[in-house]
């Protein structure tokens, strides 16, 4: 039951970054790797201001912000530089793995004694895993509401427009650039957020822990578009938030097998996603009805 609840929370955590993965991926038809770098930038900002005295909910949107700058530098190099995406978001990950350790200053920070999300909800009387699946459920509400509504205003509707045709959104006055670099932001603000919290959760940065976020991401949405179908968008977001605690108790439950190295979980994670990847070929090759892959509504 204790490792149930354990990958709950932590799958609520690693559900704010697959949603921002789900931006990019999905919505802009983008492969970005900027995640890579995100990720653990807004870890090193939110340990770094912890560190120092700040608050902790200062601390964590200061991290988020600093993704959504990091996207925005991605998304001016892909659209402004004329930069093939994937190469894009190498460069940017390069570059943020210096910035991140300047930010950190070593390798890695320990958030041992200082106030956090988690102790400040643990203090109210909760268990950790309790306490921690709070502040999942708080801010997965909260960023998947906004982004949703956000869909469906004016500019969201531009936005989705130019994830699903760019020549014809363009031909329709729609700044497709801007679209793109808007993509960028709110995809890293939410990736970056997301190694806030987790950095909170494991009471440390570190400057490595970006290394396989993208398959982490990619992972909980296929799964949860191989689980639940045809969704609208808000529903969608909702089902990738299920496919990353699947995901997290589906590690765990391998890494129990015995004699299995918990090292090897980064090679689990790999195999699992081509696994998970591979699926909707199966599905054609028994000639099961095709999913749709993208809703917009």
């Amino acid at each position: 039951m204790d490792m149930i609840v354990s990958s709950i929370s932590q799958g609520l955590l690693w559900s704010v970054m697959a949603i921002g993965v789900y931006i990019t991926y999905r919505l802009l038809d983008i492969a970005d790797l900027t995640a890579e770098g995100s990720f653990p930038l807004g870890a090193a900002i939110c340990a770094s201001v912890l560190v120092n005295g700040g608050h902790p909910l200062l601390a964590t949107c200061l991290g988020m912000l600093g993704g959504m700058i990091a996207g925005a530098i991605s998304g001016f190099i892909h659209t402004k530089m004329k930069i093939p995406a994937l190469l894009t978001g190498i460069i940017t990950l390069t570059g943020l793995y210096t910035i991140n350790l300047k930010i950190l200053g070593k390798a890695n920070v320990a958030l041992l004694k200082q106030e956090t999300l988690v102790t400040q909800v643990q203090s109210l009387g909760l268990d950790k895993s309790f306490a921690v699946i709070v502040i999942g459920l708080i801010f997965v509400g909260v960023m998947s509401t906004f982004v949703t509504l956000f869909m469906k205003t004016e500019i969201g509707f531009g936005f989705l427009a130019t994830g699903d045709n760019v020549p014809m959104s363009e031909a329709n006055g729609i700044n497709v650039s801007a679209m793109k670099i808007l993509g960028y932001m709110l995809s890293n603000g939410l990736i970056a957020l997301s190694g806030a919290l987790l950095t909170q959760n494991n009471g440390f940065a570190d400057l490595n822990m970006g290394v396989g976020t993208i398959v982490i991401g990619l992972a909980s949405i296929i799964i949860a578009e191989v689980m639940i179908k045809n969704l609208s968008l808000g529903w969608r977001f909702a089902s990738v938030i299920l496919g990353s605690i699947v995901y997290r108790l589906i590690i765990v439950f391998v890494l129990e097998i015995p004699g299995m190295d918990t090292q090897m979980v980064k090679l689990v994670s790999a195999i699992l996603l081509a696994v998970i990847l591979y699926v909707p070929e199966v599905q054609k090759a028994l000639k099961i009805k095709p999913r749709i892959s993208k809703e917009k509504a």
